[in-house]
């Protein structure tokens, strides 16, 4: 059986920092070819530096996931530098907080541009690629707890979130044919900084200020033990070689997801239906 990871070539959205990075590395320590995208240059070029210092072959390629052309330009570059891709992990997000009634539209713009039409734009460009090349591989979404349980506090980014769940459960039917394995990513509280580089990533024509000053999610909306980003990234290794569709990070989201389905079953009870 063929490694899913040595000498392998994987693309990694949102791979400067945070989940991503962490993903990068997993992957390296496994023998992969590494094609890392981000908007944040800086942070990016430091990124590969290091991962190279370790050995690991870095193609870093600075993109904005919310144009469609800078993401078909992603993959004509990982194409022409490794000849092919076997792993894309759409994993670039944003996190914008607070009530959905206070919301400003530049947030729903924001959030949906990065965290759905990411994601879609990433499935558009690389899955006909990945079918056509014949040779199987692995796509992995990047959503959230909040994409399986709707939060106070978190409405867009949970809409963003459950979309890209919903995507992902159809799209692992699709490709299951071509032995292109889907898995969704739906983490709980990781240490990264999300918050504040979300903010000071914002662009001003979506209401962005330059600074790392946003609102912060309230407690109970983000209840939870906070992680570190290997332990993610170990999970996401793990998963692709399971062929796993759901990645899950927290013991504490079995309780959330039962209660949500004891709710939906509820509906049912003859005194109801």
């Amino acid at each position: 059986m063929q490694d899913p990871f040595r000498d392998r070539t994987a693309v990694i959205t949102g791979g400067a920092a945070g989940i991503g990075a962490g993903i990068a590395r997993a992957m390296a320590a496994r023998g992969a070819r590494l094609v890392l995208a981000d908007v944040d240059e800086q942070a990016l070029a430091a990124t590969a530096r290091q991962l190279e210092a370790e050995g690991a072959m870095v193609l870093p390629v600075r993109t904005d996931v919310g144009e469609r052309a800078q993401v078909e330009a992603l993959a004509e570059a990982a194409w022409k530098r490794f000849g092919g891709v076997h792993i894309v992990c759409n994993n670039a997000g944003v996190g914008v907080f607070g009530e959905i009634a206070q919301a400003r539209h530049s947030d729903w713009e924001y959030t949906m541009r990065v965290n759905f039409w990411g994601v879609a734009h990433g499935v558009e460009v690389f899955a006909p690629r990945l079918i056509a090349q014949k040779a199987g591989g692995h796509i992995v979404n990047t959503a959230s707890m909040a994409g399986l349980v709707g939060m106070q506090w978190l409405g867009i980014y949970c809409a963003s979130k459950f979309a890209v769940v919903g995507l992902s459960e159809a799209l692992a039917r699709e490709l299951k044919p071509h032995r292109i394995g889907v898995s969704v990513l739906c983490p709980m509280i990781v240490d990264t900084q999300i918050n504040a580089n979300s903010e000071r990533l914002r662009p001003a024509a979506l209401g962005g200020t330059g600074t790392t000053t946003a609102p912060a999610p309230n407690q109970p909306a983000m209840a939870g033990g906070v992680i570190a980003v290997d332990e993610v990234a170990r999970r996401v290794v793990r998963g692709i070689e399971r062929g796993d569709l759901y990645i899950l990070t927290h013991p504490e989201q079995r309780d959330f997801l039962r209660r949500r389905a004891e709710r939906l079953d509820a509906v049912f009870a003859p005194e109801r239906w």
